[in-house]
């Protein structure tokens, strides 16, 4: 993309946006100058809504930041966040910026060893933990093995049961913030203050998201001040954010790039007010107290959003379960016509009928589950099943897919109303990226939203690109009209069996996970003469199924070794046989004996599978299924 194509992109932002001379903090600088008694932030306190203006936001970050300053934070310095999502995440992350450093977050899940690996890598100066566990587990990190040898300060939020604590480091988030406002009082303190957001350039790094580790251990991407925020800046023109009151529940790690664009930076660029989830427990509750604007959700969350409002209905009278079996019939061929149509009814019985369904049937269970008052849903980070994007449009809520990549800060393909199609990811973010494929149909992308490469790892950073070209790793098909893109699967997924037929897992392991019993399921093959899959049963649902039929079972692995359970899973795996070829289908499959876990290593924080420590986790399964010496034949 050429600089006259880039200072185009930038001509395009929202007021107050002109990116050539935007940066995060200097954003929040102009959003409190403008409109300082505005709510940004909102964050629960004993049950009740508590509210944080644009003007206590910026500062509480220039408190924070005089602080840092205080206590040796320079430009250039990197700052670790150990936190659930919080008014403290916000702070602390743009008080680091706004002194030229960098944040890095960490997931709350991360087990110490994890931890130090990132703190160390990063060599991270400063930690901001949000309770007692994250604390120890940094205080682990630092007096295990090689230590965290550049990290000088620690702080807590919650300070609760750390009473006891005398280690040097420590500092409470009260106290710091303390010190930061007694700093303030002193004019020539704040204009240093000032003049260090003015020097921020916006090429320069912003944050460094480690990437999830699939395929071994995470690498830092280094993402601009400029490259996030044109990402947020182009997503909600394309879906029409600008001059509308926007709010939005933060619930995912904001360690994760999605959750970092869609909440704090987007808020940046768009003015909108951030809800913060009590817990990704809660998550429901809150979203029928917020009713958010706007709500990305990850594959995994729409699930379990759609199984809560299955079992909903199966639980209620006859006559409702009756009305909403009947209801669906009727609304998903609408649906699934209105999608090939542009979004649009192909004629008025089906515009009547889907306003009267979603009045009569849908909106009380939408309300259910806080969504009745959505009017932008995406979903993104992995591959979803067509049937449950059918499925919530049927009820009145379209969910528009986008794609992109930790390296990409966030979106590059995005659907919008008039531009959906199942199964795609839309066409290209407009004005920040273009696209291309390479000669083995993998994807590759470039465009000023793209990272400036891996943190400490110049290797690794000129092997991600070709002629400028950023490879993403996923096999595509792109639509020549649209240039909208549909993702095969990952470049390293893709399957090759012994007779050297090429298998897409995904397509398959997404129809086996549309049953509401199958949470995870990966498929096997791989130079091997047939297919199988390894399952995962959704405790909940398998669970209640068992308990309606008087089967008794005591724990997960005791639920999954039922031969009724066995029964119920085969159905399901016979079922989606029959969708595909018969070179496609799965021979045999092993219920798993256990949940897969982060802590054990065999998801990613993100809640995606390692399929190499998974196969060497359950080599005996495997060995079961395809015979201990198989050699690729059965």
């Amino acid at each position: 993309m050429s600089r006259h194509d880039t200072a185009m992109a930038d001509q395009k932002m929202p007021p107050g946006l002109r990116e050539g001379q935007t940066t995060m903090p200097a954003l929040l600088r102009h959003r409190a100058k403008q409109t300082p008694n505005q709510m940004a932030l909102r964050e629960k306190v004993r049950g009740i809504w508590q509210g944080v203006t644009w003007s206590e936001y910026a500062h509480q970050v220039q408190s924070f930041a005089l602080f840092l300053r205080a206590h040796g934070f320079e430009s250039g310095d990197t700052l670790v966040i150990a936190s659930d999502g919080s008014p403290e995440w916000f702070y602390a992350d743009l008080a680091a910026q706004s002194l030229g450093g960098v944040t890095v977050g960490i997931y709350p899940t991360n087990p110490w060893p994890e931890l130090q690996y990132i703190v160390r890598h990063c060599r991270a100066k400063v930690a901001v933990c949000g309770d007692q566990e994250q604390t120890d587990k940094v205080l682990e990190a630092m007096r295990q093995g090689e230590g965290t040898p550049d990290m000088k300060l620690v702080l807590t939020v919650d300070w609760k049961g750390m009473r006891q604590y005398e280690d040097a480091c420590l500092v409470s988030w009260k106290e710091a913030l303390t010190q930061g406002r007694d700093l303030a009082l002193e004019a020539s303190n704040v204009a240093q203050w000032h003049a260090s957001v003015d020097q921020l350039q916006p090429a320069q790094d912003a944050l460094i998201v480690y990437t999830s580790g699939t395929t071994g251990m995470p690498k830092g991407a280094r993402i601009s001040h400029r490259g996030i925020l044109l990402n947020a800046a182009m997503l909600g023109q394309v879906h029409g954010y600008s001059g509308k009151p926007l709010s939005v529940v933060c619930y995912l790690p904001l360690c994760h790039v999605a959750e970092r664009l869609m909440s704090p930076v987007m808020q940046l660029a768009y003015g909108s007010v951030v809800y913060f989830a009590e817990s990704i427990d809660a998550v429901t509750q809150n979203l029928r107290e917020i009713g958010p604007s706007y709500f990305f959700g990850v594959p995994r969350i729409w699930e379990k959003l759609q199984q809560q409002i299955v079992i909903a209905s199966q639980e209620a009278r006859p006559w409702v379960r009756q009305v909403f079996d009947s209801a669906m019939k009727v609304a998903i061929p609408i649906a699934q016509r209105t999608i090939d149509n542009g979004d649009r009814p192909v004629n008025w019985r089906d515009a009547i009928m889907a306003r009267l369904l979603r009045w009569l049937v849908f909106s009380n269970l939408l309300a259910s589950v806080g969504l009745d008052r959505t009017w932008v849903s995406m979903t993104g980070g992995a591959s979803i099943s067509p049937s449950v994007i059918l499925f919530f449009r049927a009820m009145g809520l379209p969910i528009y897919q986008i794609y992109g990549m930790t390296e990409t800060s966030g979106v590059t393909h995005t659907q919008c109303f008039g531009k959906s199609r199942l199964g795609w990811c839309g066409p290209l973010l407009p004005d920040v990226v273009e696209h291309s494929l390479a000669k083995d149909g993998e994807l590759m992308v470039r465009g000023p939203i793209v990272f400036s490469g891996y943190l400490y790892a110049p290797e690794a950073s000129s092997e991600a690109f070709t002629d400028g070209w950023l490879h993403t790793g996923d096999v595509v098909e792109i639509d020549g009209d649209t240039q909208a893109v549909q993702i095969l699967d990952r470049k390293k997924a893709i399957l090759i069996t012994s007779g050297g037929k090429n298998i897409t897992p995904s397509l398959i392991e997404n129809s086996l996970k549309e049953s509401i019993y199958i949470s995870e399921a990966i498929l096997l093959g791989d130079g091997r003469n047939f297919l199988a899959a390894l399952i995962q049963i959704d405790l909940d649902t398998v669970g209640k199924w068992a308990q309606e039929r008087g089967l008794a079972y005591t724990t997960y692995e005791s639920l999954a070794k039922l031969g009724p359970v066995y029964e119920l899973v085969d159905a399901a795996v016979k079922a989606v046989n029959g969708r595909f070829s018969r070179v496609e289908n799965i021979r045999k499959f092993v219920i798993l004996g256990k949940q897969l876990d982060h802590d054990d290593g065999e998801l990613t924080a993100t809640m995606k599978v390692r399929r190499n420590v998974i196969e060497k986790k359950f080599a005996a399964e495997i060995a079961g299924i395809y015979g201990r010496t198989d050699g690729g034949n059965a």
